[in-house]
C-alpha cells in the first residue's frame, strides 16, 4: 500500500503545542521546547542579534529569525534560530514559509528532536546550501560548529560548559557558552 505523502494541510492540523516539519517527505510532530531549550535560544539570540544583528559592538550585516518556518524543496523545516546576510535577505519578508535558505542556522538539540537535527535535517540543510550549521546541547553544554564543504558539513569545533568561543561565521563576538546554560541575570 503506498502511502500519501503529507501536506502543508498535515502540519496545519497538528495541535498548538506541537511543531510540525516535513522532511524527505515524512511527518514529523514534535513537543513544543522545554523551558531549558527555550532559554538556550533566547540566549544565543540576544547574544548574536546585537552586535550582527543590529551592529550593536560589532559589524552587523545579519537579519535574524527565531524559529522560521522553511520551505526548501519539498520539506518544510522549522530550525531554533536562523540568520540570512542582510545582502541576500535585506528585510524580513512577509511570508509565512520562507524559500530562501539561510545563511547560518542553529538547531537547539532536545531529547526528542535530536536525531531528527542531526540525521533528517542536516542533509537537507547541506542540499540547500546553509553554509553554517550550529547544534546546541543544553544538557550536554555543548556547542557544535558546522561549515558546509561541497555536499556535506565538516565539524570545525566542539565547544562546552564555560569556554569562551570564536564561532565562525561570527568570529568577531567572544562568545561566553555559560550564557547560553544558565540562568545569568547581568
Amino acid at each position: 500500500m503506498t502511502r500519501k505523502p503529507p501536506t502543508y494541510a498535515d502540519l496545519e492540523a497538528l495541535p498548538p503545542n506541537q511543531v510540525g516539519e516535513i522532511v524527505d517527505g515524512e511527518l514529523y510532530a514534535s513537543p513544543r521546547p522545554a523551558a531549558r531549550h527555550a532559554s538556550s535560544s533566547m540566549q544565543l539570540a540576544t547574544e548574536l542579534n546585537n552586535p550582527f544583528g543590529r551592529g550593536r559592538g560589532g559589524p552587523g550585516g545579519w537579519l535574524f529569525l527565531f524559529e522560521p518556518e522553511l520551505h526548501l524543496g519539498k520539506d518544510v523545516l522549522v530550525p531554533d534560530l536562523a540568520g540570512w546576510r542582510r545582502e541576500r535577505m535585506p528585510k524580513v519578508p512577509d511570508v509565512v514559509g520562507i524559500q530562501m535558505a539561510p545563511d547560518w542556522l542553529c538547531e537547539v538539540l532536545s531529547p526528542s528532536t535530536s536525531r531528527l537535527d542531526r540525521f533528517r535535517k542536516l542533509p537537507v540543510y547541506a542540499r540547500e546550501g546553509v553554509r553554517h550549521v550550529w547544534l546546541v546541547d543544553p544538557l550536554q553544554y555543548t556547542l557544535e560548529v558546522f561549515r558546509l564543504e561541497g555536499s556535506h558539513y565538516l565539524l570545525v569545533g566542539t565547544h562546552q560548559d564555560a569556554e569562551t568561543v570564536h564561532a565562525e561565521p561570527f568570529e568577531a563576538l567572544a562568545l561566553e557558552l555559560r550564557v547560553l546554560w544558565e540562568d545569568i541575570a547581568e
